[in-house]
């Protein structure tokens, strides 16, 4: 009996010292490893699983032992709340601390690219900024945006392709100041520029009602929208100069808007001479040809959008800039009276 109790004692001091080394084990196991200034960056993708997390994080040496850290999280109820991302995590950091990184979705800020587009610029005067900055390839750039190959976006139904237009995109890619992700592509850059523009559009109070009361289809909106954007600069004149593009259009006159001209030009010209007004033939130049010309010739403004969709009435046919330098205009019903207001422009000339 006594050999009995000795081998029982002996198997329970075995289990014991056995159960303790286990502990011993595992209690190191679980230490933090060696601190490092040194960031480790590990990326998870969405829906990874803890089991693959675990194993990332011993593989990148952030713990000792990824069986111990699953076990660690079981017991914690933790886990079902890690977010995917790009993460640094400097060796030496407790599990909780990891779990609570982890769980914030503390992740790698991004490096961002900033730009902003002025109210008015050409598809082409985009790529020219975009370009000397380094964030595009001008050539890649207007490729895309004459035809739009390869851009989905859910406002390009509205957008015709004619081979009319010079650019299939001029007008729609919205004049803003833009964070993007350094790296982005130009297809990138386009496409969040054109969900801004739809952004911006869906906005505007029924707008689809007003539209339709026009009589107008979005691409003959946001010509209009265009013109105006290029031919004022002060904000109470617009929905007027608006007005004054659809009175000629119903009077079945030209527009003979000098910004259809400078817009076919390779370098705009500080003043056009008559014979600049005829020396481009182009659906675009409102000199040669009645109604509007077959696409936007700028990025109009959201207050030049809100001006066409809702002009201001008048009896008003012609308008001249005054010579003043206040950018206004003098506004006249009939022709006799434009050669008056012309001549007091001149009159202000500075």
């Amino acid at each position: 009996m006594k050999k009995v109790w000795k081998w029982l004692l002996s198997l329970l001091l075995l289990l014991f010292i056995g159960a303790g080394a286990i502990a011993a084990y595992g209690y190191v196991q679980m230490q933090p490893m060696k601190r490092s200034e040194q960031p480790v960056k590990i990326t998870i993708e969405p829906g990874t699983g803890t089991a693959t997390i675990a194993n990332i994080l011993e593989e990148q040496g952030l713990i000792k032992n990824s069986f111990l850290f699953k076990s660690y999280l079981k017991w914690k109820t933790e886990g079902n709340r890690f977010q995917a991302g790009v993460y640094e995590i400097q060796p030496g950091v407790t599990y909780d601390e990891i779990i609570q990184k982890l769980n914030r979705g503390d992740v790698v800020k991004a490096e961002m690219i900033r730009f902003t587009i002025p109210e008015g610029y050409t598809v082409k005067q985009m790529a020219e900024r975009l370009a000397e900055a380094e964030y595009v390839n001008k050539e890649v750039f207007l490729n895309l945006v004459k035809e739009a190959n390869g851009i989905e976006e859910a406002i390009l139904p509205n957008i015709p392709e004619s081979s009319e237009l010079n650019y299939r995109l001029e007008g729609y890619l919205f004049p803003e100041t833009y964070e993007l992700e350094k790296g982005s592509s130009e297809a990138d850059i386009i496409s969040r520029m054109l969900q801004e523009t739809d952004k911006r559009i869906r906005n505007i109070p029924d707008f689809d009602q007003k539209l339709k009361a026009r009589g107008l289809n979005f691409n003959q909106l946001m010509t209009v929208a265009s013109l105006v954007e290029r031919e004022v600069v002060v904000d109470s004149e617009r929905s007027l100069v608006a007005g004054v593009i659809y009175n000629r259009i119903a009077k079945d006159m030209k527009l003979e808007i000098d910004a259809t001209v400078q817009y076919l030009l390779e370098k705009p010209k500080e003043r056009l001479l008559y014979k600049d007004l005829q020396s481009v033939d182009s659906p675009y130049n409102t000199y040669m040809y009645k109604g509007l010309p077959p696409g936007p010739i700028s990025a109009p403004s959201l207050k030049s959008i809100e001006a066409a969709l809702d002009p201001k009435p008048s009896d008003y046919l012609f308008y001249v800039t005054k010579k003043d330098g206040t950018g206004e205009h003098l506004f006249a019903k009939t022709y006799a009276e434009h050669l008056q207001n012309i001549k007091k422009s001149k009159a202000t000339a500075k």
